[in-house]
């Protein structure tokens, strides 16, 4: 239709026959996912031009001091920045983090109405989960617009790139306050009604119709419009589709203002992100109200205004006070500790980065990124012709003397650095471990929203953000994330990490890229390793941390020895990290860094496990166990749990090993 003038009130639909209701359902539950896809769809752009910045970060932890004095690849947030880089990372990471939110009050909508969101479709990537929604030839939003229809963005493309001028005008252009965004279609609107800002209910919907019929709605703004549009149609028996819709009881996942240990305060405690006990009312004006507020949090934080969905709510009056959908600096300061070198307190980076930018809108900081261009990237660092040294990978603290003898040296990760960059292939293999590590997260996301109890992998959101880092850092290039994933073959007994292959002939090579992930839940193998940290051999660990630093959330269950509770020392026992029995005991990444180290502080116990024939490779607990302890070498103690399990089966290991150099470029996670 022809575009509706902004901050008109369309009229209310009412008296609408009940026979409509199917095909107006299958228009709703339509939109709820469009909604999930464009949340996601920011989400690896946003990272991968963050990680594009040029710069290093430590690793430090609560009182451990093993890193102490060195640096890794890859740019961190920084609690107190002082150059364009570090200002433009805080910056594009407080929108990342807050589009993370946007996709879970998208999801909790979207279940919310009987719907369960999808996160690996092919609205944004193909059968072999390669997204095929970037591209240096593309140019639409996915649902929303064709820039080469817009006035002033037709240069723009929708593509995986450094930062950058055509970075900075994508992210303008999805961000695009309302009225902005309909003035860049206001031209061809003029020439073509029927492309963009549909009707509501939508013209020849069927029931049978689905996300990719879909018209383009113009803008975000309007596109939530619409949402609350159909929610609020009233058919011939008094009813809302959002009544007749609402599912009380339905999976409600919040990572943001949950209140467990290690996340005791809500991030945003001055409005909900789901819907809570209060609001199970099937669909009266309580819960409507909450999806409205929700909808008007997504469109505040990324245009700036909420006003022309807040118009829905169906109370007699509008809250007296504006809404704050702003973060809380002390729940932030207390959910996301930050340490020094040398494992002591330290101001709270994240919390800084997310704070410092909670009062403007997600187009009014791009604008300010724009702003500070030039920036240095990756890209532009190689191509002046630099070159990894052990200079870049410490910091004045670092003491060779007494430094760690049992992980790689700085100079050891620069040589494995710049031979990465030298070698062919190296592209290829990055992009499939980036693909891979964020199929590992949407994977998992699939029944996030199915099983109340599924634990959200945060921290595999940051392990991708490291294998983009990475990539960044040894090429000066993105990955390539339409590489698709190379999945497991069924029934196929994958060794864990280099070397340790228990079916076959043994290899020094890493492990096969089909089972690289970097998350428990994300691996869905019998025998695959993880990180090395030890997970609780009953299940349920949440590997915590990352490698660049960020605290993770933890779960409601103590997990692996990696950010969650820890439990009281000698009361667990856990499964080996090249020895994980089943599924979701797992670990955060594989292949393992050649830098891993424990971090437990106390000795603990692994049991150790043989597998049995295909097609079930039957776990079989060994009568042996292992120990492990504060800053034992991971990969070590993993190739001696292999050991061990290669006598039980009746062979020898052979010999450990020399690292990879992908192993000895991958920083560690902690």
């Amino acid at each position: 239709m022809k575009m509706p003038v902004l901050g008109s009130t369309q009229p209310a639909i009412t008296n609408r026959p009940l026979d409509c209701l199917a095909t107006d359902t299958a228009a709703l539950r339509a939109i709820a996912q469009a909604a999930v896809s464009v949340e996601l769809f920011t989400i690896p752009l946003y990272m991968c031009t963050m990680y594009s910045i040029q710069g290093t970060h430590q690793i430090n932890s609560k009182g451990i001091n093993y890193y102490d004095g060195r640096q890794w690849p890859g740019m961190s947030t920084t609690a107190k920045p002082d150059s364009p880089e570090q200002h433009a990372f805080n910056i594009i990471f407080s929108v990342f983090i807050q589009e993370m939110l946007h996709l879970q009050m998208a999801a909790n909508l979207s279940t919310a109405i009987g719907a369960a969101p999808c996160f690996t479709g092919t609205e944004l990537q193909n059968q072999q989960h390669g997204w095929t929604c970037y591209g240096k030839d593309l140019t639409i939003i996915p649902h929303i617009v064709d820039l080469k229809d817009t006035a002033g963005y037709q240069h723009v493309r929708v593509n995986l790139e450094e930062l950058n001028d055509n970075q900075c005008d994508l992210f303008l252009a999805i961000e695009q306050p309302e009225q902005q965004a309909r003035e860049q279609l206001q031209a061809y609107d003029s020439i073509d009604h029927t492309k963009y800002f549909p009707e509501v209910p939508l013209p020849g919907w069927t029931p049978g119709k689905s996300v990719h019929d879909l018209p383009l709605f113009g803008t975000i703004g309007y596109m939530y419009e619409c949402y609350a549009r159909y929610i609020s149609i009233e058919y011939t028996d008094g009813q809302t589709l959002w009544q007749k819709l609402f599912v009380n009881g339905s999976v409600q996942q919040d990572m943001f203002n949950s209140k467990v240990s290690g996340h005791e305060k809500a991030e945003f405690p001055r409005f909900d992100t789901c819907f809570g006990p209060q609001d199970q009312d099937g669909g009266q004006v309580g819960s409507f109200n909450k999806a409205i507020d929700m909808m008007a949090a997504i469109t505040d934080q990324g245009e700036g205004s909420d006003t022309a969905i807040q118009r829905y709510r169906r109370s007699v009056m509008l809250a007296a006070v504006k809404p704050d959908y702003r973060e809380d600096l002390a729940a932030l300061e207390a959910d996301y500790p930050s340490y020094t070198n040398d494992g002591k307190g330290a101001p709270s980076r994240d919390a800084a980065a997310r704070h410092d930018s909670a009062e403007y809108d997600h187009y009014e900081r791009f604008g300010q990124v724009k702003d500070k261009l030039p920036i240095k990237t990756w890209a532009s660092w190689h191509a002046q012709g630099n070159r990894w040294d052990e200079a870049m990978l410490t910091n004045a603290r670092y003491n060779p003397a007494t430094a760690p003898a049992n992980i790689p040296k700085p100079s050891d990760v620069a040589g494995a650095l710049n031979r990465l960059k030298d070698k062919s292939g190296t592209q290829a293999m990055l992009s499939t471990v980036a693909t891979g590590a964020i199929y590992g997260i949407t994977s998992v996301l699939d029944t996030y929203w199915l099983k109340q109890d599924t634990v959200f992998p945060y921290p595999s959101m940051v392990g991708a953000g490291d294998r983009m880092a990475i990539c960044w850092a040894v090429l000066g290039q993105a990955p390539t994330l339409a590489t698709g994933v190379p999945l497991p073959e069924k029934d196929v007994l994958y060794h864990a990490c280099q070397g340790m292959q228990l079916e076959g002939d043994a290899a020094s090579s890493c492990a096969a890229l089909a089972v690289y992930h970097t998350c428990r839940g994300s691996n869905g193998c019998r025998a695959q390793g993880g990180c090395g940290f030890a997970q609780l051999d009953t299940g349920g660990g949440q590997c915590g941390g990352s490698s660049c630093g960020h605290s993770a959330k933890v779960s409601k269950v103590a997990g692996n020895l990696c950010g969650a509770p820890k439990p009281t020392p000698g009361s667990q026992v856990y499964s080996a990290p090249s020895d994980n029995k089943c599924a979701s005991f797992g670990g955060c990444a594989v292949p393992i860094s050649a830098s891993q180290l424990f971090p437990n502080a106390q000795p603990e116990t692994m049991t150790l496990y043989n597998f049995g024939p295909a097609p079930e490779h039957k776990s079989l607990p060994l009568k042996d166990t292992l120990s492990f302890k504060l800053g034992e070498n991971v990969h070590d103690k993993a190739w001696e749990a292999y050991a061990k399990v290669m006598a039980a089966r009746g062979k020898t290991p052979g010999d450990k090993p020399a690292p990879t150099d992908l192993r000895l470029a991958l920083p560690p996670s902690t």
